[in-house]
Parts: structure tokens; sequence; C-alpha cells
């Protein structure tokens, strides 16, 4: 059975301020390129049963930059929608309600077309995207290029714990984890690895 490896794009002028960032398509700063570059070396000597994306720009270069070939994006691999909060930063959001809390509250709805999410909905996306890789890492090794807070989830879904467990798994830009096995039981083998 391969490995699940998980890559966190790249930085962006907003994951550099800490705006909530899902369905804004910012691209990559100077430096987030320069980081997914350099993950190249990490993925070099791997071959992958499956490659998959967010379909969002910064994970798609991201990919392209560390040398991912034959990604896929899937629109399940989308960011958290984060509705109304979409570009707010934690330290805005808490001026007006001190308690708010991601992992637990969610988001108010936002603009047409972002409702926001729950923990459970994007736990919900997380789970399908399981079973693609689940399927896929019979034959190798499977890389999934997305998002933070995603990302997190998934890791929590792997691992069998619940979608807001995801809080518990800080992930920093243009950094690869690897999810593998032992004794058959999910864990997590490497976290936030950088060259």
């Amino acid at each position: 059975m391969g490995d699940l490896l998980l890559v966190r794009h790249g930085e962006t002028e907003w994951s550099v301020s800490g705006q909530h960032t899902s369905w804004t398509d910012l691209p990559l700063t100077q430096h987030g390129e320069e980081q997914a570059k350099s993950l190249a070396p990490l993925l070099s000597d791997r071959t992958f049963a499956l490659a998959l994306t967010s379909p969002l720009g910064r994970a798609i270069r991201t990919a392209e930059l560390a040398g991912i070939t034959g990604a896929v994006p899937d629109p399940d691999l989308h960011e958290w929608d984060y509705g109304a909060y979409e570009g707010v930063t934690t330290v805005d959001i808490h001026r007006t309600r001190p308690d708010w809390y991601l992992w637990t509250d969610g988001v108010p709805p936002g603009p047409a077309g972002h409702p926001g999410e729950s923990p459970d909905e994007v736990g919900a996306r997380a789970d399908r995207v399981l079973k693609r890789v689940d399927s896929a890492l019979g034959d190798g090794d499977v890389i999934l290029v997305a998002h933070a807070h995603f990302l997190r989830v998934l890791t929590a879904r792997r691992l069998g714990l619940t979608a807001a467990d995801g809080r518990l798994f800080q992930l920093a830009t243009g950094t690869v984890s690897r999810l593998s096995t032992e004794h058959d039981r999910p864990v997590i083998a490497e976290w936030n690895t950088r060259p």
C-alpha cells in the first residue's frame, strides 16, 4: 500500500496577512513560487498512482512548480467555503464575535454561491476524496495539492477523527506531509516537511 502525500500550496498575500481565503483565487507570491519549487526534490523520487489538486490556481501552480505531472483538478479539494468571512482575518472577526472559533462555529453565509460550510460539510468532501484515494493507494503513492483547512480536515478524517479535530494539525504553506500506515492503521509519518 502506498502513502498519501499532502501538499499545502505556497504562500499568497492573504496567507501572509491571515485573511481567510477560499474562493478568492489569489496567485502565489514570489516567495510562494520559491516554496513550491523547493518541494520538487522531496517528490522527485516518487511516482504517483493518483495526483489531484484543488481547482484553484494557487494549488495548480504549486503542483506545476513542484514537478507533479498529470495532476487532475478535483472540486472536492477546494478550500473550506468561508462564506461572509472570505477575506476577513480572525482578529477582525473577534472584534464582533470574541468567542468565535472556525472549528466549532463554522461561518455565516456569504454572497450568492458561497453559503459557507460547517466542519461536517467540509468533512463530507474530505470523505469523498478519501474514497478515491483508497482505491488508488493499492497501486502506489497518492498526492493531493490543496489548502490548509481542507487538508487538516482530511487528515483528521483519515485518522478516524471528527472533521473538527482538524484543529489539532497546524499546516504551513509550501510543505509536504505524509500519511502512511502502521500495523494497517493510518498514522502521520511526516508533517510540515520542507527541504
